[in-house]
């Protein structure tokens, strides 16, 4: 970053106040103001109106938009010496203004970029006419990782190697913009443009609606169509493939495929069969003909390209081959990435297209060519000197680019020596001043050096600009930390207009026909990751009500040698469940299996629900701390029990009755039926203490039902007539059985209709020999294998669907 002398912003008194403190730097273009000092016209009535609103009353409605997105779960995952961590997202709370005018400009200069890049592909994979005719070295595309010779030949089955696109921007010292970078692989961070912008309105609603911003659904509504257009077979499918939860852009990922409402899957989801790719479901294998993949192209298949890769899907390039699906972006495209292409985007587009670039790339030399290399090193001491064959942005690889005026002597010696013996291996790039945009800090504006990503959909129409965009800014004035590895954070970007614009949303107009379709197919892992919430989820609620009975006990007689408590610790210990810690570990690692569980589904979990499961794991984390043995451990396991309650009952109130909640709540019946008969088991055998059957009323929640429904003392008799075989309880075993049977037989059939699964059968066996029982049947050795054969249900499960 370019330093110099400061300057006081001049202008009208009135916005005075809020720009007292903001000194632009003496040479670097700022977005809010001018050369003069002077904001410019898109800024000023923005600036007007934060001013009208104040510091103290400024800093209240940006932390209700930090709010929001802790609210919403919206994190990214960082990667440094320390491992790997989720931070909340880093939004810079004011949004970037650009005019529609210029706006129109830097889309068509896109545009224009990105059918070159189509084209450039093409020919790569093609005909390699820029090769042959020395336009492209041989060697620099032979030598890149991200050139796939698996795709050489192949061409896509709908035409068209890209899709989707972005582009980083920063504005050079002359005020006009350039390209930093191309993503061609798979752009991330469309989906955080959407959640910025819901937080920036949140917080700024008042000022967004008087401002004619343009919206952002339109773009994602085009793309959608277009995408579900690509899908031409009948039965085909549109999928987005992630990399999965450990992905640093996973939230995002399950975002834009809840926001889109398209299947989100990971490769172990898929599989190749007869030459098509089809997902794994609960119904059975299901083709996909779209798939929208956010993974490197090279860990896709590890047959034919990475054969370490763990989160491919082998045959993927076969399919592609033989024209059965179509990839978005085509594997392969990732190569127009490399930053030594910039140095020839010039002469390629003269080539191919017969015109000049509109927008100019950051001026690069690639030091493989005698005369850029010597070029280079005449000027190092004003470049950045970086790996040619490296995908990411100059000021984002720190490690290994160099920056020449800030090397020493010796430094520098060593670096000339490697690109004299190895200049191939090198580009230098001029250095980037980034403009400045406006960030809010302790209740002022001040400037920080700024990128702009901005995206490209194609549609049927062409292609189409995201209106807006996702602003990297910068926590200091080193522009090398506006990466969000690197502690950035992230702008809103706001397209504004002189006329009212559009009011546009994913919702098709009210005159539009419509079909209600049946919800799509369940991929089994995700089947399988909604059983085992269920299942967690009830196991964490037996245990804590467990707990709660055991506490209330012991701080009624403060003697933990009492028969009944010691049998409850000898019964909980084969468990892992320590009593004389007041929140176990065994429960605390039950919730966190939860969590786990629900990352695993984040497109399929609502957010309100998973506000709701993170507060529960907050909740718990945080007792275990500060919560004693006793009185204090009965009212945790209250609030506990409370939490859980609210998040079963989103849950049950809220998700549509498909296949995704019938697996939740199956895992929700097969764990209450185990544990229910367990625990009777041991607090009804003829041994168990006194207050044994009182507790296990306690435990099963039915102490006001035995009271109403037996007009006599609590018997062995009574309390297992009420919690194993009472249909209409609740909580008792045969209940869940119901429950099971009803949900198991609403399954999608396998192996064609009227026939039943072996789940099935088994449920209805089980369920018609509990249901003739007398509770005298019931023995600690009758309920134990009962608990046993419950158990069995979710092998014969697995079996059939999580396959």
């Amino acid at each position: 970053m370019a330093k110099g002398n400061h300057k006081r912003i001049r202008g009208n008194p009135r916005i005075h106040a809020l720009l007292e403190h903001y000194q632009p730097i003496e040479g670097v273009v700022d977005e809010m103001v001018d050369a003069s000092g002077n904001p410019r016209p898109v800024w000023k009535d923005f600036i007007e109106a934060l001013d009208e609103v104040g510091p103290e009353k400024l800093a209240q409605r940006f932390a209700r938009a930090d709010q929001y997105l802790r609210d919403a779960g919206v994190y990214y995952r960082v990667y440094d010496k320390a491992g790997t961590n989720e931070r909340e997202w880093p939004l810079a709370h004011v949004p970037l203004l650009i005019e529609d005018g210029e706006w129109q400009a830097i889309s068509a200069g896109l545009i224009q970029r990105a059918e070159l890049f189509e084209e450039t592909i093409a020919d790569i994979y093609g005909p390699n006419q820029l090769v042959e005719k020395g336009i492209l070295p041989a060697g620099l595309i032979a030598a890149s990782p991200e050139y796939l010779r698996p795709m050489v030949g192949i061409r896509p089955a709908e035409g068209h190697f890209l899709h989707f696109c972005a582009f980083e921007l920063g504005r050079g010292p002359n005020g006009e913009w350039w390209v930093l970078g191309d993503r061609t692989q798979a752009p991330s961070g469309a989906g955080f443009a959407l959640e910025n912008r819901v937080a920036t309105t949140r917080a700024l609603s008042d000022i967004y609606g008087e401002m004619h911003v343009h919206r952002l659904a339109g773009f994602f509504r085009r793309f959608r169509d277009a995408l579900i257009g690509m899908a031409r077979e009948g039965d085909g499918r549109v999928a987005i493939l992630t990399p999965g939860p450990l992905n640093e852009t996973y939230y995002e990922h399950a975002y834009i495929a809840r926001y889109l409402g398209i299947m989100l899957l990971e490769g172990e989801d898929l599989t190749v069969s007869d030459g098509r790719l089809m997902v794994r479901t609960v119904s059975g294998l299901t083709p996909i003909s779209v798939l929208w993949r956010r993974l490197d192209a090279a860990f896709a298949d590890p047959l034919e390209l990475r054969p370490d890769s763990q989160i491919g899907t082998p045959g993927l390039v076969e399919a592609i081959r033989h024209g059965a699906v179509s990839t978005v972006n085509a594997l392969g495209s990732g190569l127009m990435e490399t930053r030594a292409l910039l140095a020839f985007l010039p002469k390629i587009s003269r080539a191919l297209r017969g015109e000049e670039l509109l927008l100019p790339s950051v001026a690069t030399w690639w030091c493989g060519q005698a005369t850029e290399r010597a070029h280079v090193l005449a000027n190092i001491e004003r470049m950045v000197i970086g790996p040619a064959l490296s995908t990411r942005l100059a000021f984002e690889d720190d490690e290994q680019t160099k920056l020449g005026s800030a090397l020493t002597d010796g430094e520098r010696a060593e670096l000339v020596a490697r690109i004299e013996r190895d200049g191939g291996d090198f580009v230098g790039q001029e250095a980037v001043t980034l403009s400045t945009t406006p960030v809010y800090v302790d209740g002022w504006l001040e400037p920080r050096p700024a990128s702009l990503r901005v995206y490209l959909a194609r549609t049927p129409e062409g292609w189409t600009v995201m209106p807006g965009g996702f602003a990297r800014v910068g926590l200091s004035l080193d522009p090398t930390a506006i990466a969000m590895q690197r502690g950035g954070q992230a702008a809103d970007v706001w397209v504004v207009s002189e006329r009212p614009v559009e009011r546009e949303t994913l919702l098709p107009q009210e005159s539009d026909s419509f079909t209600r379709t049946r919800p799509g197919s369940l991929p089994s892992r995700a089947a399988e990751n909604l059983t085992w919430l269920g299942r967690y989820i009830e196991r964490s609620e037996d245990t804590v009500r467990i707990l709660r009975a055991y506490h209330v006990r012991l701080a009624e007689t403060s003697d933990p040698d009492m028969p009944l408590l010691a049998d409850v610790r000898d019964y909980l210990e084969p468990f892992g469940i320590d009593v004389e810690t007041a929140i176990p570990s065994a429960l605390i690692g039950t919730l966190d299996s939860a969590v786990y569980s629900a990352g695993q589904i984040r497109d399929r979990f609502s957010p309100d629900g998973w506000l709701a499961l993170k507060d529960l794991s907050k909740t718990i984390h945080q007792f275990a701390t500060t919560v004693a043995p006793g009185d204090d451990a009965t009212r945790a396991m209250t609030v506990i029990l409370r939490k859980l309650a609210g998040f079963s009952g989103l849950l049950h109130e809220n998700m549509y009755r498909f296949a995704g909640w019938r697996f939740l709540e199956i895992g929700r019946r097969l764990e209450r039926g185990i544990q229910i008969a367990r625990t009777l088991s041991r607090l009804t055998s003829a041994n168990a203490p006194d207050g044994a059957l009182d507790m296990m009323l306690e435990i099963g929640d039915s102490v006001m039902t035995h009271r109403r429904q037996y007009p006599v003392q609590t018997g062995r008799r009574t309390v297992i007539d009420l919690l194993a075989l009472d249909p209409l309880n609740p909580r008792s075993i045969l209940f869940q059985l119901e429950r099971l049977k009803a949900e198991i037989g609403l399954l999608p059939a396998l192996g064609g209709q009227g026939h039943m699964s072996p789940a099935a059968k088994a449920i209805l066996q089980l369920n018609t020999q509990i249901a003739i029982k007398e509770p005298s049947d019931m023995t600690p050795k009758a309920l134990d294998a009962l608990a046993t054969e419950i158990g069995s249900l979710y092998n014969s499960l697995a079996k059939a669907y999580f396959g």
